[in-house]
């Protein structure tokens, strides 16, 4: 059988368009490249070279036998890439988010429950979750809501609060709770990697003009010195603390507060027994310390 260096070599010259040139690319002597090449129409038992004095061309034989070493070539690299990429599968755990804070809770999380893993997120469209968890991209996909499906593990494990921070200046600092409708209209800070919190920020608020930034550092910056409106959560003062100089009131529409869902499949929830029964254990808790 002819060996992949072989077949490489074939498409090497085809490419180049000579044996000289083809020879300088690969690397090799140019008798080296032809003998390798008189070894490979051996085996083939076919020629695959018109020869004359100083020039060498590809018969009818090698154009074919050059398609043909392109599809083979390309395979044996298709099957290093799909084996390799199930070696990654095999010592990654990727999950996806619909929001940055559950996000961070589960990274540091599996981290720790598994650190002989890599730990891989993405944050994603709720649908795009889905499908990814479907196509096994995702070991677990965290939703705001509970999808519908025979074949899926729900677990209920975090909430997540919305709060205005707002300057003390500000004629509404001193309300104990706010609509979306009392600021809309305003001009408010916003990052921009919020998930599907951007969708509730725009149908709520439609009349709303948002400052995005994508940058955490600049939007932290630009809420210490600025007099606009934005938002904080319970779960992310939990991670930075309380905004300086500012005045958090919590949003009272109930599209404010969103109660996260570990999702799986069912075929996967032994694989992920650990990480379950950590946020099972940590629900109690926290139900507890209610």
């Amino acid at each position: 059988m002819p060996e992949l260096y072989q077949l490489i070599q074939l498409i090497t010259i085809a490419e180049c368009g000579t044996m000289s040139a083809a020879a300088q690319k690969l690397h090799l002597s140019q008798p080296a490249l032809s003998r390798s090449m008189q070894k490979l129409e051996d085996i083939l038992q076919v020629t695959l070279f018109e020869r004359q004095k100083n020039k060498i061309t590809l018969n009818k034989n090698g154009e074919l036998a050059v398609l043909q070493a392109r599809r083979v070539v390309q395979q044996a690299r298709d099957l290093v890439d799909q084996v390799r990429a199930y070696d990654r599968s095999q010592r990654t755990i990727s999950f996806g988010s619909c929001a940055p804070a559950p996000m961070w809770i589960l990274t540091t999380l599996v981290s720790q429950i598994y650190p002989d893993m890599t730990v891989s997120s993405q944050m994603k469209d709720t649908d795009i979750l889905l499908t990814g968890l479907d196509q096994g991209e995702y070991k677990f996909i965290i939703l705001p809501f509970a999808p519908d499906g025979p074949g899926l593990y729900d677990l209920p494990f975090e909430k997540e609060q919305l709060y205005f921070s707002l300057p003390p200046a500000h004629p509404l600092s001193g309300s104990k709770g706010l609509y979306f409708k009392d600021i809309d209209g305003e001009t408010i800070l916003l990052l921009s990697q919020i998930g599907f919190w951007r969708k509730v920020c725009q149908e709520k608020m439609p009349l709303t003009r948002a400052l995005v930034q994508t940058q955490q550092d600049d939007f932290a910056e630009l809420v210490r010195a600025s007099a606009l409106p934005s938002f904080v959560s319970d779960l992310t003062m939990r991670w930075d603390g309380k905004p300086e100089n500012r005045v958090v009131i919590p949003v009272l529409d109930p599209e404010a507060t969103a109660t996260y869902h570990f999702i799986c499949k069912k075929e996967n929830k032994k694989k992920l027994s650990a990480l379950i029964h950590r946020m099972e254990a940590d629900n109690e808790d926290a139900q507890e310390d209610q």
